[in-house]
């Protein structure tokens, strides 16, 4: 059964990548010297393929609470890839990704087309440009997710939030949302800290491999109903950690 489950969500990822990403190419070169038109329509195409990857890959998102206002700053634990798909679902954002994520083949490339910005984690002398980048695209009116763990994590707990990517947010004097995401598995099927959740030295793959055989995937992800402000970017990484702890329960 989990073979027949890997070939048959495999086939429905791709057609539904085929056809979203077909989709985009047409509005693009439609809309060429239409700027804003243009980007409002990617935004509305990485939201639907977003969820057509969810029905496909039978990952079901129960949302509380409402997402943040578009163009909004928001920040969420970090567990798996899977992450992009369910917060991409729900609002309307670029993601911050590592930057060998742009080198992978296909993910790469749709990550690049889709407005990601990546990030070298290990050159801190990178940090401002990427700060400017943050703050450009919010101008521009585009949300951004950040997720300031910094890594993924196997679900035990939040871990700490790095400051860094939060200064353009404590200098202007931004409003910051946060969300809390938790995944279950199924009865029967092996826990979502090792299927779902991905960290660790685990190859990609393999693991998606596995995550693929799954009977299904609970996501839950909770918008916090209040943003937070703070001058200082370390205590407001320190109060949105705290808020999204309070939310959060351990994965099993």
């Amino acid at each position: 059964m989990g073979k027949l489950r890997l070939a048959v969500r495999t086939a429905r990822a791709l057609a539904a990548t085929t056809f979203w990403y077909g989709l985009w190419w047409c509005g693009h070169g439609l809309l060429f010297l239409a700027a804003r038109r243009r980007l409002r329509w990617r935004r509305w195409i990485m939201q639907r393929w977003c969820r057509a990857l969810c029905r496909a890959l039978a990952v079901r998102v129960d949302v509380i609470g409402l997402p943040p206002p578009a163009g909004s700053l928001l920040v969420s634990n970090h567990l798996s890839y899977v992450d992009v798909l369910v917060l991409g679902a729900s609002v309307d954002a670029a993601f911050l990704s590592k930057a060998e994520v742009a080198d992978w083949p296909l993910i790469g490339r749709l990550a690049r087309d889709f407005d990601t910005l990546f990030l070298v984690r290990e050159r801190r002398r990178d940090l401002p440009a990427m700060n400017q980048q943050i703050a450009t695209t919010l101008e521009r009116g585009v949300g951004v997710v950040l997720f300031p763990e910094g890594t993924s994590h196997r679900g035990d707990r939040v871990h700490e939030f790095r400051p860094s990517l939060l200064a353009p947010a404590a200098e202007g004097g931004l409003r910051v949302w946060a969300a809390c995401l938790s995944y279950r598995t199924l009865d029967g099927d092996p826990p979502a800290s090792t299927h779902v959740c991905w960290w660790g030295d685990a190859p990609f793959g393999p693991h998606a491999r596995h995550l693929l055989q799954l009977a299904g995937i609970e996501a839950r992800v909770e918008f916090l109903a209040e943003p937070h402000v703070d001058p200082d970017r370390k205590a407001l990484a320190e109060r949105l950690r705290t808020a999204i702890e309070a939310r959060f329960q351990p994965i099993p």
